[in-house]
């Protein structure tokens, strides 16, 4: 199906090009601070790996500390969204990041000491997950209060994309050499620094509070409220569905599955890293492709861009060579940062300023609640059917999957420049603003 993109108007009109959202003072203050933040905690867990490694630990050891990370983000993601949207998302971010920046230093500091027994170390990923619960829904909520022209929303999101795409790549790679040379303690460290700018860069921000409601609503009649705005958008819960289920029957087992792969046709953990790091190569292209542009049809462009993520899979499952591997994954990362980058800008655009974080907070844990299902299922799957037939029906299920979504009106028809709905570009009266 044909897709309709427009470029964004002439370099006078854009008042700077492709960049000039970082004209704007808030959002570029933002952007310095998130960037850094990510590419510490990019490094962070090659460090906690080795830390458990290093203190003895084994393969249960190291799968319980991971799990303390994912278990209290996907506790209080909801929760994280309610508070964001109450106390305003600056406010909660800002807690967020200094929370972890101490946690990320005690780790360090005990680590040099140490003093860091497998318990210790749940603990404190324990409390660092916890901030990253709370930190997300609240990001998705501040973006728009930092774009004053709406129409680089999608610019803004692009940057953003493409940070967190660069410290994908750059910060494990970074952290192997710096464990290397000084230990995990020393990348913990520079990941404690790192929360420090950006706690200091959100400080920093002019975004106004929320006003506070006349009559405050319990916490469950706020999610509530979420819940009622997130399902009441077909195009919002059903591209949510549709990521749930890449997560669970493709992502999932191309994660554990595809190394396995690679280790007996594809030159072992050196071609697996090869074709990973063109999957991370292709997001920054497509974010770098993204700058500039704005969809008319932003929604159908995110949904064609999600069937190029069936293509690792297909060329696993079919045995293709290392050079057609790495070829498609770099398509598949290039459809990541296109599709991040127009679904946020959309949900941004189209959704009430005050509940936007709660509603952020039911898309992100819709899309990743079945993933661990299909992490702890694809091995057993595999041994009972073969990799390349869970591999196989995982690329078929999504081509299938967008283009059915693709058939839907209320994705495929959704213009850009259709009106926002009320409160979508300020709040709705009794709470403005996103501070």
């Amino acid at each position: 199906m044909a897709v309709d993109t427009e470029r964004v108007p002439s370099r006078g009109q854009r008042s700077g090009g492709r960049l000039a959202v970082l004209g704007e003072r808030d959002f570029r203050w933002f952007f310095v601070g998130y960037a850094t933040s990510l590419f510490g905690s990019s490094m962070a867990p090659v460090a906690v790996a080795f830390a458990v490694l290093d203190g003895g630990g084994g393969g249960t050891d190291l799968g319980w500390v991971m799990a303390a990370r994912i278990l209290p983000i996907v506790l209080v993601m909801l929760v994280g969204g309610v508070v964001a949207d109450r106390l305003g998302s600056r406010r909660v971010m800002l807690v967020a990041d200094v929370l972890r920046c101490g946690v990320q230093g005690v780790f360090a500091a005990a680590l040099a000491a140490g003093h860091a027994p497998v318990w210790v170390m749940v603990g404190l990923v324990a409390l660092w997950g916890l901030g990253e619960g709370v930190f997300l829904p609240a990001l998705g909520a501040l973006v728009p209060a930092l774009v004053a022209r709406k129409e680089r929303l999608p610019d803004a999101n692009t940057l953003l994309g493409l940070a967190r795409s660069v410290s994908t790549v750059a910060g494990p790679a970074t952290a192997g050499v710096v464990v290397a040379a000084y230990g995990p303690a020393a990348v913990l460290l520079v990941d404690a620094v790192t929360y420090g700018v950006g706690a200091l860069a959100l400080a920093r921000l002019g975004v106004a509070a929320p006003e506070e409601p006349g009559e405050p609503e319990s916490m469950l009649a706020d999610l509530r409220e979420g819940w009622s705005e997130f399902r009441s958008r077909p195009w919002l819960w059903i591209t949510t569905v549709q990521m749930a289920f890449f997560n669970l029957l493709v992502w999932a087992p191309f994660l554990v599955l595809g190394p396995l792969t690679a280790q007996r046709a594809l030159g072992g953990a050196r071609g697996w890293g090869l074709v990973m790091g063109v999957y991370g190569a292709g997001a920054v292209l497509g974010g770098l492709l993204m700058l500039g542009r704005r969809p008319v049809r932003p929604l159908a462009v995110a949904t064609a861009a999600t069937l190029g993520w069936a293509l690792p899979s297909a060329a696993l499952a079919a045995g293709l060579s290392l050079l057609w591997t790495a070829a498609v994954a770099l398509v598949a990362g290039a459809g990541s940062a296109v599709c991040g980058a127009l679904y946020n800008s959309t949900m941004q655009r189209w959704v009430p300023a005050d509940v936007l974080a709660r509603v952020t907070a039911f898309g992100g844990l819709g899309a990743f609640v079945l993933g661990p299902l299909g992490l702890a299922a694809a091995g057993p799957l595999a041994d009972r059917v073969g990799a390349a037939s869970v591999l196989g029906f995982g690329a078929l299920w999504q081509l299938v999957a967008g283009v059915v979504v693709l058939a839907v009106p209320a994705v495929s028809r959704r213009q850009w420049d259709e009106p926002a709905e009320p409160g979508a570009e300020g709040g709705r009266p009794g709470r403005a603003g996103r501070g």
